[in-house]
This record gives structure tokens, sequence and C-alpha cells, in this order.
């Protein structure tokens, strides 16, 4: 074989090695664009599991958001009859049994009543655990003199209860229909960019 020969074949098997190179880096940077579907998804579920502590934040968080929105408006209907009665001072004693009354109805109302106010429809099941809570508050604020036990401020009292759990619950229906409006239009935007970096 003589040298012309032998620096062809060298050139071509170094052609050879270059392209094979080459090839595996393509294919390295496929499979890391697309990964393993089956680890991915398995990550995925891993990390978006909330933790005990993380549910439990979740609820008490809720609870005391209503207790708060509640108590306001509890507290509103009391100060507005103080107010109509000449006295421009509020009961401490009474503001304690409202905010305690409303942390305590919030517990019931998420774990023993099933969150009704938080539901997809208003039907008679929710209806009633609604007539059960107004029926709690109005008897709380009856023994306790709240509205010095005038019977007319106690039913204006009720039905005032009664339009607040109607408002909160389509605030909060308002809320999901919002929610999930917002996490579609996260998928879809999701779904393109994955779409552009794939090329598929």
């Amino acid at each position: 074989m003589n040298r012309e020969e032998r620096s062809r074949k060298n050139e071509n098997m170094n052609q050879t090695d270059e392209d094979k190179r080459n090839s595996d880096k393509r294919n390295s940077k496929r499979n890391a664009g697309s990964g393993n579907p089956a680890e991915k998804h398995g990550r995925s579920r891993t990390e978006g599991r909330m933790t005990l502590l993380e549910r439990y934040l979740v609820v008490e968080i809720g609870i005391e958001f209503k207790a708060c929105l509640y108590f306001f408006c509890i507290l509103f209907f009391y100060s507005v009859y103080r107010m109509i009665g000449g006295r421009m001072e509020a009961g401490i004693l009474h503001m304690g049994e409202m905010i305690l009354l409303t942390y305590g109805m919030g517990y019931v109302q998420f774990y023993l009543l099933s969150g009704f106010d938080e539901g997809d429809r208003l039907g008679a099941r929710e209806i009633g655990d609604l007539l059960l809570c107004v029926g709690v508050y109005t008897a709380v604020s009856y023994l306790g003199r709240w509205f010095d036990r005038s019977i007319p401020v106690t039913v204006l009292f009720a039905l005032y209860m009664t339009l607040a759990y109607l408002c909160g619950f389509l605030v909060y229906k308002i809320k999901r229909i919002l929610d999930a409006k917002q996490l579609n239009e996260e998928l879809r935007a999701f779904q393109e960019r994955s779409r552009d970096e794939t090329g598929y």
C-alpha cells in the first residue's frame, strides 16, 4: 500500500469517527430535551404531592379567612345597632364571643358540614346547613345579649347572616370559575412552550 492510499484511508476513518460523534451529540440532546416520560411523570407526581403540614396549613388559612370575614360582618351589624341606639362603644366581651364563635363555626363548617358554602351548587342539604349555622349565630346573639335580646333586631340579624352566607357562596363560586380559567390559560401556555421547544 503506497503513501497516497494510506493517507486516503486515514482521512476516511477520521471522517467516520467525526460523523459518529456528531450523531451521538444529536441523540443526547434529543434525549435531554424529551426526557424519560415515566421518570418525568413520577418526578412531577412526587414534587406536586402536598405534605401533611401543607394540607393542615391550607385548611387553617381557609378557616381563619372565613372567621375574619364573618366576624367583620357581625361586628358591622353590631356597630350599626350600637350607633343607632346612641352608644358609641362596643362591648369587649361581646367581641370576644363573636370571634370565638366564628372560629368555632369555621371548624364545624369544614369538618362536619363539608364546607357547604364552597360547594358547586346550593341544594337542599346546603340550605339546611346554612340555616343551621344562621340559627347558631342567632341563638348565641340572643343568649349573649348582643342586641339586648330585642326580638325584631335578632330576626333582622338572622336575615342579615343568611344574606352574608349567600354572598359568600357566590363569591367562592366566582373564584372557582376564575381559578379554573387561569389554570386553563397556564396549561395552554405551557403546552405551547413545550411545542416550541421540542418542535412537535
